[in-house]
């Protein structure tokens, strides 16, 4: 049988280290059987044919701007099946203004007014992402403030205050594209973090796998 195959897309805004991102989870996601390609590039996302060879697409670009048709050869090949995973900015602050884009993600970063420590209460723990989870943990980072769709399945969120308000904000999430897998989490800001709590980089493998079909 033959390995599922993951494609990285790396570039964008340098202060969220994609080459150093996407390095991390390479080898993550080669230790656990895929085979995994980078581009650095986003011309080819009009291939829409060679985008569905892929199980599993994983965007590391934030900020950009994606062509139309880079765009629509994107969001067709997810909703044909491919699955789609990414973290933090790169995936969450990635094109901006594209709202098809967002769309299909189920959220798109708007601010991080709070910077520091956090917690972070898991609200699915059923769901296999989210397995060997604690609870609820801490997190020291840029708290992401989204805007996010109804739809979206909450796997964790945190209590975001600002301005005297407190909501319940997503943090990681899936959602349906067609017939492709999506998986976001909003943590990730520098990879030295998935060094540092390592449950949360073996949870954004765990959602990776899901996406792809594999958990």
């Amino acid at each position: 049988m033959e390995s599922p195959k993951l494609l990285f897309l790396q570039g964008g805004w340098s202060g969220h280290k994609p080459e150093q991102v996407v390095d991390k989870f390479r080898l993550g996601m080669r230790g656990l059987g895929w085979q995994t390609e980078t581009v650095t590039s986003l011309e080819r996302l009009a291939e829409v044919d060679w985008l569905r060879t892929f199980d599993l697409i994983s965007p590391c670009w934030t900020m950009g701007s994606l062509k139309a048709e880079e765009s629509a050869g994107l969001r067709e090949a997810v909703r044909a099946g491919t699955g789609l995973g990414g973290i933090h900015g790169g995936m969450g602050d990635a094109f901006r203004g594209d709202l098809d884009y967002e769309w299909m993600v189920g959220g798109h970063f708007v601010g991080h007014p709070h910077v520091g420590e956090y917690k972070i209460h898991v609200t699915d723990p059923s769901h296999g992402i989210m397995r060997g989870l604690p609870a609820e943990f801490s997190y020291t980072s840029e708290q992401y403030y989204m805007l996010v769709d109804p739809s979206i399945r909450v796997l964790a969120r945190t209590d975001y205050t600002f301005e005297e308000n407190t909501c319940k904000m997503p943090v990681v999430w899936t959602k349906n594209w067609g017939k492709g897998r999506v998986f976001y989490s909003a943590l990730g800001h520098d990879p030295v973090e998935l060094e540092k709590w390592p449950h949360v980089f073996e949870m954004s493998l765990n959602g990776m796998l899901w996406a792809g079909r594999v958990l």
